[in-house]
C-alpha cells in the first residue's frame, strides 16, 4: 500500500526519501503539524507547487447564507467555513537570484521526516545550482504545545563549495483572499468533480485588513472577517545567524509582508534565519489588541531562546508519549503508523482549551472545520483514558453550546437541547437535514463521552456542575421526540414501548427513519444516565442538587419519566432472521450487492443518486455493528454474532468510521484474520491514501478509532457500568500488545501476550480493581497482577458472504434478493451468488 523506498518504515519517525508533486495533497496532509489551536500543513516552505496552501486555527470561521433550493422551516440558515489563516510558512531561497524550485531543482539529496518524538517537520537538501554551486538547505517547523500562539521555523543555507550571494525571503501572505495575487479577489479554483465532503468556497473577500506594519525584523497583519466578526492577529520577527555580511530589506502591504535578507556567502559558512510567529484570533476583540497579545507571545519566546522553545517540545512529547503510547511487538510498519496516529490526536485536541475538534483537526479544510459527533465517539475515549484534561475541554465546548442547541430543540418543536450535527459556532451548518439534522443521536452520542470521561476519570465535580446540564437537557429531548404506543389501546403501563421515529442513525445510506436501533439503544443509555447522575447529586451534594433544580428547571417526576422510557424503548428484532434490524423497515428493502458493484462505482455517494442507495439495504458505515459495540453489555454473544455476519456484508466502507469499529466487533465475536484486514484499513486510511482524501487533511475520527481498535478490539478493554474489564484478541501474528490506561488518576500499564495478560500500576496512585474473563483482580500502587489466558477467544475463518444467507426470507416469507442498482431487475440470492461465480454482472 506504501512505497516503502519513499517511505520508509520508522518507528518513530515519518520519513520521504524523494519530492513528489503528484501526490503532493496527500504528503501536505501526512507531514502537517499543529497544537489543537493552530495547524500548518506539509507545504514545502518555498510556497510553491501546493495543493493547498493551508494554515488553519481552530474555530477561526466565516459565516454565509445556505441557498436552499427550495426552503422550508427550520432549516439551517447559516453555514460556517475554516478560513485560512494567513500564510508564515514561506522562506524562499535564492543563490545567484536562482531561486530553489524542486520540480526542476537538481536535487542530490533529499530527506523530509516529521519527528514524532520531537514534534518537530525536518527537511534536509542538497541542490546543485546551474552554475555549479552546491548548496545544503536544513529546514525545520514547529508548532508549540506549550504555547499554543507560536510557531517557529526555519532555515540554514550553507554554500559548500564557493561564495556567492544568498537570499532569504521571508513572507507573510493572506492567501485566503488571493493566493499568490497580493490583495487581489480570489479565484474559486474549479472543482475536479463533484465531493460533499470538500470545504465551500467563498468568492468575496473574506478578510478586511486593519492594523499592519514593521519594526525593524518584526512584522505584523491583522483582519477582520467579513460576516461572522471574527478578528486575527499575526506577528512574526526574525533571528539571524551568521558570520557573514548581510543586510535586511522589508515591505508591508494589507495583504503581505516580507523580511529579506541579502547575504554575501562565503564557502561552507551557514547563514540561519529563524521565524518566530505568534498568531491570536478572537470573537470580536479588536484586532489591534490581538497585534499586543502577538507581541507578548514573540517577547517571551525571544527571551526564553529558541533552543529552549526546542527543549521545552521535547518535553511535552515525552510526557504525551509515556501517557499514550500503544506499542505493538514485531511490527515496526504497525508502530510507526500508530503513533503517526496518536499524533494527529494529540496535533487536534491538546490545545483546542474549550473548542472543538475538527473532523480534520487543523490540517485541511475538508468538511469545512466543521465538528461531528466523531469526536465524542471516536476521540473522546482516547482523552479520557490518556489526557483527561483534553477530554474536559472538549466536553466544555458542548456545554458552552446548549444555549444555542436549546434554540434548535425549540425550533424543532421538542423540548430540551438539540446540538446540531456540523457547527463551529454552535448553530446547525448543514444544509441537507436528512442526513444531517435527522441524527438526532448527536445528543446521546454527546451524554455517552460524558459518561465515558467521568467513568474514566471519577470527575463528579464536572459532572455535578457542568456535565448534568448535557444529559438533563438531551434526555429532554428524547422524552418529547419519542412517544408511546400500547398493543392493547389502553394507556396503563402495561403493553406499552416507547418509540421513536423520523430519525437518521450514523449511517447516512439510510435517512429519516422509524426506530434506528443505534438511536434508540443510544437514546435508552442516555434517558438512563441523566436520570442516574440527578438522584447521585441528590444524595451526594444536596445543595448543587438544588441549584441544578433550580437552574434547570427540572421537575420532580422527569428522571422517572426518563427511566420509565428507557425500560420500555423499544428495540427492534426479526426473530425470523434472528438478528436486530436497522430500523423498522429495514429488512423490507433489497439488498445491494456489493460483491458484484464495480470499484469504479464506489464509493456510492459519488455515483448514485440519495434516493437509488435509501431504496436498499446498503451501509455506508457500520450502524447497528457500533451499538453492540458502544452497548455491548445490553447484547448476548450469539447476537453480537448473528448481527455482526448480517450487516458486514452489506457494509461498504465508504466512511472512514466503519472499519475501525468492524474490526473491533469481528475480533470479539471471532472473525480475527478480518478484524487485522479492518484494523490495516484503518491504520492506513490516510498514510497509503486508502480513500482518495487524504489531501483534504486527517481523518482525525478514524486516528482516535485506530486507539480504540487496538485497546478495546485487540487489548480487549471494556468499562461498561463504569466497571473495568480485559478480554484479549491478540492477533497470531503479534507477539505482544502493550498500552497505557488512566483509571480514576492511576496510570496502568497493561501488557498481553498469548498466554497471559499483566497490569502494572503507577506507584503513587490507588488500588484499581478490574475483571479479567470475568474474574475479578485488584492491582495496589506500584504493584502488578499477571494473569494467565486460555487462548484469545473464538477464531472462525474467512469473512462473511452474501451466499451464507442460502435461502433466508423475512417476516412475511419473502425472499431476501440482491442486486446493483441497474436496469436488470432483481434476483434471488442463491442465483445471484452462482451467476456471479460464472462472471455474470449481479
Amino acid at each position: 500500500m506504501i512505497d516503502r523506498d519513499r517511505f520508509p518504515v520508522d518507528p518513530w519517525r515519518l520519513v520521504e526519501t524523494s519530492f513528489g508533486l503528484d501526490d503532493a495533497g496527500v504528503t501536505e496532509t501526512l507531514f502537517s503539524i499543529g497544537n489543537g489551536y493552530l495547524g500548518m500543513r506539509g507545504n514545502h516552505a518555498e510556497g510553491r507547487f501546493a495543493h493547498e496552501h493551508g494554515t488553519f486555527i481552530n474555530g477561526f470561521h466565516e459565516t454565509f447564507p445556505i441557498r436552499h433550493a427550495e426552503q422550508a422551516y427550520g432549516f439551517a440558515e447559516v453555514g460556517q467555513t475554516i478560513i485560512n489563516a494567513p500564510d508564515a510558512k514561506v522562506m524562499r531561497v535564492y543563490v545567484d537570484d536562482e531561486p530553489l524550485s524542486l520540480d526542476v531543482a537538481d536535487v542530490r539529496e533529499y530527506e523530509r521526516v516529521l519527528d514524532m518524538r520531537e514534534g518537530v517537520l525536518r527537511r534536509h537538501i542538497v541542490w546543485v545550482t546551474p552554475s555549479g554551486k552546491r548548496v545544503r538547505i536544513d529546514t525545520d517547523r514547529l508548532v508549540s504545545f506549550e504555547e499554543k500562539h507560536l510557531a517557529l521555523m526555519s532555515v540554514e543555507v550553507t554554500v559548500l563549495n564557493a561564495d556567492a550571494p544568498v537570499t532569504i525571503n521571508c513572507q507573510m501572505i493572506n492567501r485566503q483572499d488571493g493566493e499568490d495575487v497580493y490583495g487581489g479577489t480570489p479565484s474559486v479554483p474549479r472543482r475536479a468533480g463533484f465531493d460533499p465532503r470538500k470545504a465551500e468556497r467563498i468568492s468575496e473577500r473574506v478578510l478586511q485588513p486593519q492594523e499592519y506594519w514593521q519594526d525593524k525584523m518584526r512584522s505584523a497583519l491583522s483582519y477582520r472577517v467579513t460576516e461572522s466578526g471574527m478578528t486575527l492577529a499575526v506577528v512574526a520577527d526574525h533571528i539571524v545567524e551568521t558570520d557573514n555580511s548581510y543586510t535586511a530589506r522589508t515591505l508591508v502591504e494589507p495583504d503581505i509582508a516580507k523580511n529579506v535578507f541579502r547575504v554575501q556567502a562565503k564557502a561552507g559558512v551557514p547563514v540561519r534565519v529563524t521565524k518566530l510567529v505568534s498568531y491570536h484570533t478572537s470573537r470580536g476583540v479588536p484586532a489591534r489588541e490581538l497585534v499586543d497579545r502577538g507581541r507578548r507571545t514573540l517577547d517571551r519566546a525571544i527571551g526564553e531562546g529558541v533552543e529552549r522553545l526546542y527543549e521545552r517540545q521535547r518535553k511535552w512529547l515525552a510526557a504525551f508519549w509515556k501517557r499514550s503510547d500503544v506499542r505493538i511487538g514485531g511490527h515496526d510498519d504497525l508502530q510507526q503508523a500508530t503513533r503517526w496516529c496518536l499524533l494527529q490526536l494529540a496535533q487536534a485536541a491538546a490545545r483546542a482549551d474549550g473548542l472543538g475538534v475538527p473532523a480534520k483537526g487543523m490540517t485541511g479544510s475538508g468538511y469545512s472545520g466543521h465538528y461531528f459527533w466523531d469526536t465524542e465517539i471516536y476521540v473522546l475515549p482516547f482523552l479520557a483514558y490518556t489526557t483527561p484534561l483534553w477530554a474536559r475541554n472538549a466536553l466544555r465546548m458542548r456545554y458552552l453550546m446548549l444555549p444555542a442547541a436549546r434554540r434548535r430543540a425549540f425550533q424543532l418543536n421538542e423540548a430540551g437541547a438539540l446540538f446540531p450535527w456540523r457547527t463551529i459556532n454552535g448553530e446547525e451548518a448543514s444544509a441537507y437535514y436528512a442526513a444531517g439534522t435527522a441524527q438526532y443521536h448527536i445528543n446521546a452520542d454527546v451524554s455517552y463521552a460524558l459518561a465515558k470521561y467521568v467513568r474514566a476519570t471519577g470527575d463528579d465535580e464536572f459532572l455535578f456542575r457542568e456535565g448534568v446540564d448535557i444529559a438533563v437537557e438531551t434526555a429532554r429531548l428524547w422524552a418529547t421526540l419519542g412517544f408511546w404506543r400500547s398493543s392493547d389501546g389502553i394507556t396503563d403501563g402495561e403493553g406499552e414501548s416507547f418509540h421513536i421515529h423520523g430519525v437518521t442513525g450514523p449511517d447516512e445510506y439510510t435517512t429519516v427513519v422509524n426506530d434506528n436501533l443505534f438511536t434508540n439503544v443510544m437514546a435508552r443509555f442516555n434517558l438512563r444516565f441523566a436520570a442516574k447522575t440527578v438522584r447521585d447529586m441528590a444524595e451526594v451534594d444536596g445543595e448543587v442538587y438544588r441549584e441544578m433544580v433550580d437552574r434547570l428547571g427540572l421537575e420532580p417526576g422527569e428522571p422517572e419519566g426518563w427511566e420509565r422510557a428507557a425500560e420500555a424503548m423499544h428495540i427492534p428484532f426479526s426473530t425470523a432472521l434472528g438478528i436486530h434490524p436497522q430500523d423498522h423497515v429495514f429488512l423490507e428493502r433489497e439488498i445491494w450487492d456489493l460483491e458484484n458493484t464495480p470499484p469504479d462505482k464506489r464509493p456510492l455517494l459519488l455515483h448514485f443518486h440519495p434516493l437509488v442507495i435509501y431504496r436498499y439495504q446498503v451501509l455506508k458505515q457500520a450502524d447497528v455493528v457500533l451499538a453492540l459495540f458502544l452497548q455491548g453489555n445490553h447484547f448476548s454473544d450469539e447476537d453480537k454474532l448473528a448481527d455482526f455476519e448480517y450487516y458486514d456484508l452489506l457494509t461498504t466502507g465508504d466512511s472512514t468510521l466503519s472499519a475501525v469499529v468492524q474490526s473491533i466487533l469481528a475480533a470479539e465475536v471471532g472473525y480475527q484474520n478480518l478484524a487485522l484486514e479492518y484494523f490495516r484499513q484503518s491504520i492506513f486510511v490516510d498514510l497509503a491514501d486508502l480513500h482518495h482524501n487524504a489531501a483534504d487533511g486527517v481523518h482525525v475520527a478514524s486516528a482516535g478509532g485506530v486507539w480504540t481498535a487496538l485497546v478495546s478490539g485487540f487489548g480487549g478493554m471494556r468499562d461498561h457500568f463504569g466497571e473495568l474489564s480485559f478480554d484479549p484478541r491478540l492477533p497470531v501474528s503479534w507477539p505482544s500488545l502493550e498500552y497505557v490506561l488512566h483509571w480514576h488518576g492511576t496510570r496502568l500499564e497493561v501488557t498481553i501476550t498469548r498466554d497471559q495478560l499483566q497490569v502494572r500500576a503507577e506507584a503513587d496512585g490507588d488500588p484499581v480493581g478490574f475483571s479479567v474473563r470475568g474474574t475479578g483482580y485488584v492491582v495496589g500502587p506500584g504493584e502488578e497482577v499477571v494473569v494467565a489466558l486460555d487462548g484469545q477467544g473464538p477464531v472462525i475463518s474467512g469473512r462473511p458472504s452474501l451466499r451464507e444467507l442460502g435461502e433466508a426470507r423475512r417476516e412475511d416469507g419473502s425472499l431476501l434478493s440482491a442486486s446493483v442498482p441497474t436496469v436488470t431487475s432483481a434476483i434471488p440470492i442463491v442465483a445471484a451468488t452462482a451467476d456471479a461465480e460464472h462472471g455474470v454482472d449481479g
